[in-house]
């Protein structure tokens, strides 16, 4: 037997900071301000309250990146602070509800479930990312579109057609992007270590 010590394979991007309590609050915060900064790239849509946004992208690529429990946290911490006044949601807007709460309690719950399937190496290449993607995207929805019923009161066809619809190709173009910047970086790790 030598005397090397087996190091564990980083299961998410994450992985790879030396392991510390302060690195994980670093991730997490730098993940909420990722996800805050791709918020203010909106698109207002004709005939609805819901703004086409790259925030889902930063969610989905830090649930990814961070991990199940950081990811989370992370969109926790993006929901809680945003709740307490930080104008970082879409269009620089703050506070608890609204139309669009639903989507940023969405956000945690994606980030969590994305960071769990990238944990079982599901974000280190293209198909299986894009599948991961599209489940966190999805996750989303189930919190956002029946928010935005009830918040509305309107029928599930009218929140679908006002809060899901307009956005399916969006998305799918941000799950391509997804798809393809964080395999990406994958293979830039493993080039290089």
């Amino acid at each position: 037997m030598s005397g090397s010590v087996a190091v564990a394979r980083p299961k998410v991007l994450a992985d790879l900071v030396r392991p510390s309590w302060i690195a994980d609050v670093t991730l997490i915060t730098m993940g909420a301000l990722f996800t805050g900064l791709l918020a203010q790239v909106t698109i207002p849509l004709p005939g609805t309250l819901v703004p086409f946004t790259m925030q889902t992208f930063g969610v989905l690529v830090v649930g990814a990146g961070l991990g199940a429990w950081r990811g989370a946290a992370s969109m926790t911490l993006y929901a809680v602070a945003g709740s307490l006044g930080v104008p970082w949601f879409a269009h620089a807007a703050k506070g608890f509800g609204g139309p669009t709460f639903g989507y940023v309690l969405g956000f945690i719950a994606a980030a969590a479930l994305t960071g769990y399937l990238a944990e079982r190496g599901d974000a280190r290449r293209p198909v299986a990312t894009l599948g991961t993607m599209f489940i966190g995207n999805i996750v989303i929805y189930l919190f956002g579109v029946p928010w935005l019923m009830k918040y509305l009161g309107v029928s599930l066809d009218k929140a679908l057609a006002l809060g899901f619809t307009p956005f399916v190709i969006g998305d799918l173009l941000k799950l391509a992007l997804a798809a393809g910047v964080l395999p990406a970086a994958w293979w830039l790790v493993d080039k290089t270590r």
